[in-house]
């Protein structure tokens, strides 16, 4: 519910509205390299569906690389111009995540069907030690709607010609916590408003101002990039109505 003191604003903020579809994680204790999860299921970390005509995915050592996220659209709520269909996938370097080491892969319906990797046995424990996600997680889906983010550099609505942060300053008693709360990006979610601990990469990297965001991964109790950091993945409009994810960037970061 909208706070009283934004009651004033409920009109225009409701232009700012975004669907989403938040994702409900939960941790599977068992060892890192087993899987009890379906091939094509959707998961946080553990074994990929992957074509055995496709190139499995390697670093910039040619070192491969560990399955992240895996987001099998049939099971996800629809979104406008998300996909319906197939597979999507991050990989990270075992190695070197941090610099921006990593391979975003999309599977088509059609390619579901082709033959697979069974055999996992090139990936070894080791190579999850330095993983942002720590133990492999059973995903789950729920549409709702983003309200707008401080942080989310494409979240510009004006408190009376007051920025959000200006806006904040203005306020007195709980109200900075109620506005935090309304306003709450910090989840996991396909879609909807970005959060970061620092600042918005496309409100300065040139021709990436529209992009939105495909995938957010947050802080959780065994999930964290760097010092309480963020992932993402972000790409064009027109190339996710598309289904073109060659040109999608992930980005990260932390405290």
């Amino acid at each position: 519910m909208i706070p009283d003191f934004l009651k004033k604003y409920e009109s225009e903020l409701k232009k700012y509205e975004r669907e989403f579809v938040k994702i409900i994680v939960t941790p599977i204790q068992e060892n890192i390299l087993e899987d009890s999860l379906g091939i094509q299921e959707s998961k946080f970390l553990g074994k990929p569906f992957f074509p055995l005509n496709k190139e499995y995915p390697k670093d910039l050592n040619n070192k491969p690389m560990i399955l992240i996220a895996q987001l099998n659209f049939e099971e996800i709520p629809k979104l406008e111009h998300y996909p319906k269909e197939g597979i999507l996938q991050l990989f990270l370097s075992s190695d070197d995540w941090y610099d921006d080491d990593y391979k975003i892969v999309y599977h088509t319906k059609e390619e579901l069907n082709k033959s697979r990797i069974e055999d996992f046995s090139f990936l070894t424990e080791k190579d999850y030690d330095d993983s942002p996600v720590y133990m492999v997680h059973s995903l789950s889906f729920e549409k709702s709607i983003d309200k707008g983010c401080s942080e989310d550099s494409q979240f510009d609505f004006q408190f009376d010609g007051l920025g959000y942060w200006e806006f904040v300053e203005s306020l007195e008693g709980d109200k900075e916590e109620e506005m935090d709360d309304y306003f709450d990006a910090r989840i996991h979610k396909i879609g909807g408003y970005a959060d970061f601990t620092q600042s918005d990469p496309r409100n300065y990297e040139e021709g990436k101002s529209n992009d939105v965001q495909l995938l957010q991964i947050a802080v959780d109790d065994e999930i964290m990039f760097g010092d309480s950091g963020v992932g993402h993945i972000f790409i064009d409009r027109e190339n996710l109505k598309n289904k073109d994810f060659s040109k999608a960037y992930f980005y990260w970061d932390c405290c």
